[in-house]
């Protein structure tokens, strides 16, 4: 794929997506320490990559993490979001046997739930307004 001031390119597309992620632990309880997000990143990272996606920023608090990523249009962000959540449960599990106490009885770091908005380009109001004023044939 090529890239080109953030526009990419597919075999039969031209895209610039971009989704803002907030996923949240399992009952809003405080798990994560700087040395815990710092590798949940690394392996955030690796996920995206999988997915031809891009992890552009990352950043969390002790209870929920941020991500800003950028894919292609062909990777459902449901999809994405399933894999984001699920890899990096199962690896700092084994590697930081201290959060073993946060996985509660269905032994699930995240919450089912998550946040994701589209983002980036026009604000809303300016698409509308330029799809209002194309040259609609009569």
């Amino acid at each position: 794929m090529a890239e080109g001031e953030g526009i990419r390119t597919g075999r039969h597309c031209v895209f610039a997506m971009h989704v803002h992620l907030v996923l949240v632990t399992k009952f809003r309880h405080t798990v994560f320490a700087d040395r815990h997000l710092t590798r949940m990143e690394q392996i955030m990272r690796d996920v995206c990559r999988d997915f031809e996606a891009e992890l552009v920023e990352f950043n969390g608090e002790d209870n929920h993490v941020h991500l800003l990523v950028d894919h292609p249009p062909k990777v459902a962000v449901s999809r994405l979001v399933n894999s984001l959540k699920g890899v990096p449960s199962r690896h700092p599990r084994q590697e930081f046997p201290d959060l073993a106490r946060h996985y509660h009885r269905a032994n699930k770091l995240w919450s089912g739930s998550y946040f994701a908005g589209s983002v980036g380009g026009a604000p809303l109001s300016i698409v509308t307004q330029y799809i209002e004023q194309q040259n609609r044939p009569g």
